[in-house]
C-alpha cells in the first residue's frame, strides 16, 4: 500500500518544494535540515504498511494472526505429547508387565509409562512436548531399577506429537470458521470439531453415509497423509465418545442422536515408472529421490485443497507428473511413452474423503 513512500521519494519531494534559488544539493543546510525528516516519515509509513499486513488474516502471522482469530473464538492449539508404544521383556525374552508411572530415556528424550495395552505392551508419553517425541525407536533405558526387566522397545507412534501449531495450520482453521460457519451440526462444524484435536491436518465430512443420522468424518494427519489411529479415535471420542449408553448420546461435540464414525482417509497410491534422460549433473539415486520429494509435496497440496472448505480438485493429473519429472533437476528429458502412472497415461481419479499418496517410484536411464 506504501510501496512507492521511499527515503528518496519523500525526500525529492520535500526538495522540490523548496525555491529553485535555494541550494538544494546533497550536503546543503535544506538538503540536511530535510533528510532525517524524510527518513523518519520512511520509516512511519513502513511500520503503517506492516499493521496493515498484520490487520488481515490473510496476511498477518504470528501473535498477531492469533489475536485475529481470538476475535472470532479460534483458539491457537498448542504443542501436544507423543503417545508411544513401548515393549518390557524379561531375561527370557518374554513379554511382562511394569509399574505405571516408570520413566524410561530413548535418543534424549524421556518417556512416562501410561496406561497398559495388553501384557507387556504399555503406552508411552514423552515428557518433552512437540513432533520430537515422534522420532525415537529401538532400546529403552530405565531411569530407575525395574524388578524383572531385561530389556525395553519403543516402538510405534500411537499419536503423533506436534509442535505449536504453525500458521498456516491455524489460518486453515481460523478460515474454515469464518467462511462456513459451524451451526447446530452442519457439516462445517463437524469440520471445525475434527480440526480441534491435536495431530489432525484437514477432515471430509460424509452426512447420512449409513442413513438418517449417522456421520462419517475422514482425517487425515498433519503431513496431509492418512491420520494414525489414536489421532483417529480421539477424534471420534472428541465428537462423538462410545460411552456405557452407546453412540450417539451427545456425550462428545455432536448433537444427540448423531451417530458419528472417524476414519482415516483412504490412500490411494500413485505408482510411477519413467525412463529420464539426464544432463550429467546428479545420479539417477539423487534425481529419483528429489522426483520423490516434489511428488509428496505436490500431493499434499491436492490434499489441502480438496479437503478444503470449498474443496477443490482431488484428481492426480497425468500431464502435472511430467512437469514434475521435467523441473527435477538433474533430468533434461524424458521417454512420453514410459511415463505411466498406475499402469496408464490417464489422471488418476481419487474420491471424497480419500487422499493420493507417493506408492512406488521407478525410474530408469
Amino acid at each position: 500500500m506504501y510501496e512507492d513512500r521511499t527515503f528518496e521519494t519523500i525526500l525529492q519531494e520535500m526538495l522540490n518544494s523548496v525555491p529553485g534559488n535555494v541550494d538544494k544539493r546533497e550536503g546543503s543546510i535544506v538538503y540536511n535540515a530535510l533528510a532525517p525528516a524524510a527518513e523518519k516519515l520512511a520509516e512511519a509509513y513502513a511500520e503503517m504498511a506492516r499493521n496493515n499486513r498484520l490487520s488481515h488474516a490473510q496476511t498477518s502471522s504470528g501473535d498477531e494472526l492469533r489475536k485475529r482469530g481470538a476475535d472470532f473464538g479460534v483458539d491457537p492449539q498448542s504443542a501436544s505429547k507423543a503417545i508411544r508404544k513401548g515393549l518390557f521383556y524379561n531375561a527370557q525374552n518374554s513379554l511382562i508387565d511394569v509399574p505405571l508411572g516408570g520413566r524410561y530415556s530413548a535418543g534424549g528424550l524421556n518417556y512416562i509409562v501410561k496406561e497398559r495395552i495388553s501384557l507387556g505392551e504399555f503406552r508411552l508419553e514423552c515428557e518433552t512436548a512437540g513432533a520430537a517425541g515422534n522420532v525415537p525407536t529401538g532400546t529403552l533405558l530405565p531411569m530407575d531399577y525395574v524388578d524383572g526387566l531385561a530389556s525395553a522397545q519403543l516402538t510405534d507412534v500411537i499419536v503423533p506429537g506436534e509442535d505449536d501449531e504453525s500458521d498456516d495450520a491455524y489460518k486453515t482453521r481460523f478460515f474454515a470458521q469464518v467462511r462456513t460457519p459451524p451451526t447446530s451440526g452442519n457439516r462445517a462444524a463437524y469440520r471445525k470439531w475434527a480440526l480441534s484435536v491435536a495431530g489432525v491436518g484437514d477432515a471430509y465430512v460424509q452426512p447420512r453415509w449409513n442413513g438418517p443420522n449417522t456421520v462419517k468424518v475422514f482425517i487425515l494427519g498433519t503431513d496431509m497423509l492418512p491420520a494414525s489411529a489414536g489421532v483417529v479415535q480421539a477424534v471420534k471420542d472428541y465428537i462423538d465418545p462410545n460411552t456405557g449408553l452407546g453412540e450417539g448420546m451427545g456425550e462428545g461435540e455432536a448433537p444427540a442422536g448423531a451417530v458419528t464414525t472417524a476414519v482415516a482417509a483412504p490412500a490411494v497410491a500413485v505408482n510411477i515408472t519413467a525412463t529420464v534422460v539426464l544432463n550429467g549433473s546428479r545420479t539417477l539415486a539423487q534425481v529419483t529421490a528429489d522426483f520423490e520429494a516434489s511428488l509428496t509435496a505436490h500431493l499434499a497440496e491436492i490434499a489441502k485443497n480438496a479437503f478444503s472448505v470449498t474443496g477443490g480438485d482431488r484428481s492426480v493429473k497425468y500431464a502435472r507428473i511430467g512437469t514434475l519429472l521435467l523441473d527435477t533437476p538433474g533430468v533434461s528429458d524424458y521417454n512420453a511413452a514410459s511415463l505411466l502412472v498406475n499402469g496408464g497415461t490417464a489422471n488418476v481419479m481419487v474420491s471424497p474423503g480419500s487422499v493420493a499418496v507417493k506408492g512406488t517410484v521407478t525410474l530408469s536411464e
